[in-house]
């Protein structure tokens, strides 16, 4: 079993990359998992999940029941093996599908009950051993504050030429540092890596791949399908970076 986190700058192409993976790792014969964590809730278009799942935090009394009551002592390690059979979906090529939700006190430290529980789901839910969970996170850096990620096996930081993205693509590696991340690499999107790749050589930020600028992208967007139903240069580029995901997950174990 493997986990891997897709982030970067707003805007910058994450949950393409997040629901493409998934439905390619699916094609691989792997018990694929997305988990939507991102407050925008976009995935499931991109996997071309027509119906998603309930957000697990309007479970609310299951929520309360598994970390605690309100006002009192927070569960830290609530029970969480049952939430994919009872929360999720099942979409195209056997993907399973997630949604956290938004957290409504964010930031460092915050130990609400609906963070204390996505964080023990996401760090202790046990799974089959081909299983492959594919992390689609809120845009930016506050999810490495609250250690939603931490225990993951590669963070990939989606980048596009520019300097915020690249400036951001630095504070997520050092805070995902911070959190005990070993594996960390940046995915170029919307551009060649070429004007970017000095600067990611500057951070030690390993290059797994670059998706160009690809029409057929928007085209899918606008007719409501997932990319990889639509196909183009770009998810053939995405099938690449698969494979060098892989390569980088079986070198670190």
């Amino acid at each position: 079993m493997f986990k891997i986190a897709v982030t970067g700058k707003g805007g910058v192409g994450k949950t393409t990359l997040a629901g493409t993976l998934s439905r390619m790792f699916a094609r691989d014969s792997y018990d694929s998992l997305a988990i939507d964590a991102d407050s925008d809730m976009n995935l499931a278009s991109s996997i071309g999940i027509k119906n998603p799942p309930k957000p697990l935090t309007e479970y609310k009394n299951l929520i309360e029941e598994r970390t605690g009551e309100i006002g009192g002592v927070f569960k830290y390690n609530p029970k969480v093996d049952d939430v994919v059979e009872r929360f999720g979906v099942i979409g195209p090529d056997g993907v399973k599908m997630l949604i956290m939700g938004t957290v409504e006190r964010g930031g460092s430290g915050c130990m609400c009950p609906a963070s204390s529980f996505l964080r023990a789901f996401l760090r202790h839910v046990i799974l089959k051993e081909n299983t492959a969970v594919i992390l689609d996170m809120e845009a930016g850096i506050e999810h490495l504050g609250r250690g939603t990620t931490r225990g993951i096996d590669l963070m990939i930081i989606v980048v596009e030429p520019g300097m915020r993205s690249i400036e951001t693509a630095s504070r997520i590696k050092k805070l995902s540092q911070d959190i005990g991340i070993k594996n960390i690499a940046a995915v170029v999107n919307k551009g060649p890596s070429k004007s970017v790749k000095p600067y990611l050589d500057k951070f030690e930020i390993p290059l797994l791949g670059e998706i160009p600028y690809d029409p057929q992208m928007v085209n899918a967007d606008l007719e409501g399908l997932a990319p990889i139903d639509y196909g183009g240069e770009s998810v053939n580029a995405i099938e690449n970076i698969k494979d060098q995901v892989l390569k980088m997950i079986k070198h670190s174990k």
